[in-house]
């Protein structure tokens, strides 16, 4: 599909929708230093976090889907988090069906701020902002973690709005470039959400959640 849209489109097309994937990215990577600050705010180190939870974000982003990680989201809360078990099977299903930050979250918000000028509305008027957020959250809660949710989501919160559909038709062939990423910050939120719950419940080992990698893999390894 991707390669149909390239050699039937002009430079200048092409040029619009990468953008669109460039400014896709710039967001998402807005909502990761989000985590980060959350996390900082509830005193865990989003350094060593990341890098703890590397290997669900790497299969997220490979597979496109919130739902496919949750055993691994699972294990890795419990097996390098230090999260309890409970805590962790909460945060992960969760996350993957209705906390999804990505997906059902700023794709959907970002096309209807794209749309709402070109219908005569100004995005930046508080009460519409505040509408969107909360047909955006209640929305959430339908979109399901697989591949191209997001597109659901996306026709479920424009036409609540108001707003015109065919923006989710035109870029339906970049949705794979940018659903890898979408993904990653899905399961990032779920993971973020289940390490500051068991951190304010005290219910976090720390010995783990410090124990380094290495030493994570000697121990699996001798298992």
């Amino acid at each position: 599909m991707m390669v149909k849209i390239v050699i039937g489109s002009s430079i200048n097309d092409i040029t619009k929708l990468s953008n669109f994937v460039a400014a896709s990215y710039v967001g998402l990577a807005i909502m990761l230093a989000v985590h980060a600050a959350l996390l900082t705010l509830a005193g865990v180190n989003p350094v060593r976090f990341f890098k703890k939870i590397l290997p669900v974000l790497t299969f997220a982003f490979t597979s496109r889907s919130s739902a496919a990680g949750i055993p691994l989201n699972v294990e890795i809360q419990i097996s390098r988090l230090g999260i309890s078990s409970s805590i962790a099977s909460f945060s992960a299903s969760f996350g993957a069906a209705i906390g999804q930050n990505g997906c059902a979250g700023l794709y959907p918000a970002m096309l209807a701020v794209m749309v709402a000028p070109t219908v005569g509305i100004n995005p930046f008027d508080p009460l519409w902002i505040i509408t969107l957020v909360g047909i955006v959250t209640i929305s959430s809660a339908g979109v399901a973690g697989v591949g191209d949710g997001a597109s659901f989501a996306a026709l479920i919160v424009l036409p609540a709005l108001g707003l015109p559909v065919a923006l989710v038709a035109l870029l339906i062939s970049v949705e794979p470039l940018i659903d890898m990423g979408r993904s990653v910050l899905n399961v990032s939120g779920s993971m973020m959400a289940g390490t500051i719950t068991s951190k304010f419940m005290k219910q976090t080992d720390r010995s783990v959640f410090d124990r380094d990698e290495n030493t994570e893999l000697t121990t699996l390894h001798n298992m």
